[in-house]
């Protein structure tokens, strides 16, 4: 290329840089409003995620005071900060609240239960790790289990749908299998594994479940319950290798 041709050439791109910035990066042209109304977007967007976590945790709170009969939406506003009308553009009503709520608990447990049902760690030690993770999901939202006998007694088929949805539901068939072979070759006692099943899920969940009358009938407070199902993530594993083991 010739010098007159570069030079040429050079300056055609400053005319057309200069046409394009002319065009495209005025004040009169679309793009930075564009790029405005986008910003303003994500700020909002950011404010909406912010502002529904701040509802949703006070509502645990709420729910963990009151249960879910007792919270009302103005207990949950309260406890935000927030006016009700607020609470209420986010989350139409509590039963919605609640159940995005449960959903981000299930969303925690179930995925743990199947890999522990799922692994190749011996059957005791699985035995234990269930009762551990189980204890301190509903822990955390003792509400939870009542919230779906509610539920499953209302639309059991919707419910477990949704609930179950992709990879959240449960797969104990691999725990069976293995509870089976520990009984063939002696080293548990001869049990069935559908009833070590269930026994070890109604022994996790059912203090939950009669939380206000085994505080009321026993003389404990929240935090003397609490402190028992921590005992309880000891006591189940414990109680039920000492009963199956040879």
């Amino acid at each position: 290329m010739t010098a007159v041709a570069f030079y040429r050439k050079k300056a055609q791109f400053i005319t057309w840089k200069s046409l394009f910035v002319k065009k495209y990066l005025s004040k009169s042209n679309v793009l930075l409003p564009l790029l405005t109304i986008w910003l303003n977007r994500m700020v909002k967007q950011k404010k909406d995620q912010g502002t529904e976590h701040l509802i949703m945790e006070a509502a645990k709170k709420v729910f963990l005071r009151k249960g879910m009969a007792g919270a009302r939406m103005q207990d949950i506003a309260d406890e935000a900060g927030f006016n009700k009308a607020l609470v209420h553009y986010y989350f139409r009503s509590k039963e919605k609240l609640f159940e995005v709520i449960f959903m981000e608990a299930a969303g925690k447990l179930f995925p743990k239960i199947n890999a522990i049902f799922d692994g190749d760690q011996p059957l005791f030690e699985k035995i234990e790790q269930f009762c551990d993770e189980y204890i301190s999901i509903v822990s955390e939202n003792p509400y939870l289990p009542m919230f779906v006998l509610n539920e499953i007694h209302q639309d059991p088929q919707y419910f477990l749908q949704k609930v179950w949805a992709g990879k959240s539901k449960p797969k104990p068939a691999k725990f069976l299998e293995q509870i089976d072979r520990e009984v063939k070759k002696g080293t548990i006692k001869k049990i069935n594994p559908l009833h070590l099943l269930m026994n070890l899920i109604s022994m996790t969940i059912f203090p939950f479940v009669a939380k206000p009358m085994i505080e009321k009938n026993l003389g404990l407070d929240d935090a003397q319950f609490r402190a028992a199902m921590e005992q309880r993530k000891k006591e189940i594993p414990r109680f039920i290798i000492d009963a199956i083991k040879k």
